[in-house]
């Protein structure tokens, strides 16, 4: 029954997600605003609002392992995985902007998050933990991250013609937002449920569930959406959702965390977040490298998701 309820959280995360995506895109393509802005703002929040959903429930329930390991393992599948397989299905183009301020972003908010964990190495403290006081200031961060996407969006409004805007009411599109938000929070709880449950019964750590289980399952669209974009060959969509995804993830989901609760930081996390942190690094080399990302990159980049699941089994076993 477990199993049913997980596969229905995730279902509901997923379609909650679809729908939430297609509203607000719709609404952001009748304001006439860029592909990039789209993937960067509302495609990527939409797609990242199950691990929102399932971290903030995570932490509300105590459950500290899978509120830091699902947004840690969803960035960690996010470059791996979901470039990797995107990148192979069409090589996907990446913007000079997204290489000169996006990506370093992402790398500066990843060393952040290592900066602020290390309570016992910096400050002498007796256990690692995200505090109020950290979330705030990540959430400070992600303030000035909105705060660029509104530059950017004043400055990148394309004219679009009559036909290139969506032919759908604007009700209809708020109805999509609001129910898919709606599935997407339902969802997370069952989620949480659920896997705080499986890893009880099997004595696993619920970090390794959120690093694992939880995380692949809430990237799930971020997966969707990036094939489906990267196919219609709208690699900057796909590029600045999966960008957009990894600093919301940081930034806000773990930050409103934070402040809901102060989360205890396992010494073995520290690890994935070095992980993280390479992994962008390696995105941001393969992508100035004539500004995309290759099909050889790509299946390089989802071969080393295999050996870091094997890996970080084997280091929590």
């Amino acid at each position: 029954m477990t199993y049913m309820i997980l596969i229905l959280g995730f279902a509901m995360l997923i379609k909650g997600a679809d729908y939430f995506v297609e509203g607000s895109s719709n609404i952001a393509k009748m304001l006439k605003l860029s592909p990039i802005l789209i993937g960067l703002t509302l495609v990527a929040f939409g797609t990242s609002s199950p691990e929102a959903a399932v971290s903030i429930r995570a932490a509300m329930k105590g459950s500290n392992g899978i509120a830091l390991g699902n947004a840690i393992g969803s960035n960690l599948f996010n470059i791996s995985v979901v470039v990797g397989i995107t990148a192979i299905v069409n090589p996907l183009r990446v913007e000079r902007e997204t290489i000169r301020k996006e990506i370093p972003f992402t790398l500066l908010s990843t060393f952040l998050l290592l900066i602020l964990i290390m309570d016992i190495k910096l400050q002498l403290f007796h256990k690692n933990q995200l505090t109020r006081a950290d979330g705030l200031v990540l959430l400070s961060f992600f303030t000035i991250f909105i705060y660029y996407l509104f530059e950017l969006a004043k400055n990148s409004r394309e004219k679009k013609e009559e036909e290139d805007v969506v032919n759908i009411s604007t009700g209809k599109n708020l109805l999509f937002t609001i129910g898919g938000l709606v599935g997407i929070i339902i969802g997370g709880e069952l989620v949480v449920r659920s896997s705080t449950q499986i890893a009880t019964d099997f004595g696993i750590s619920e970090t390794l569930i959120g690093l694992t289980i939880a995380a692949i399952g809430t990237s799930l669209p971020e997966m969707i959406t990036c094939i489906t974009a990267a196919a219609k060959k709208h690699s900057d969509i796909a590029v600045g959702n999966i960008v957009g995804s990894n600093i919301f993830n940081i930034l806000f989901v773990l930050g409103t965390s934070a402040c809901v609760t102060p989360i205890q930081v396992e010494e073995k996390l520290f690890v994935d977040v070095l992980f993280m942190m390479g992994y962008t690094t390696i995105l941001l080399i393969f992508s100035k490298t004539q500004h995309k990302i290759t099909r050889a990159e790509g299946i390089l980049l989802f071969l080393s998701y295999v050996l870091y699941i094997v890996y970080s089994i084997g280091l929590r076993s």
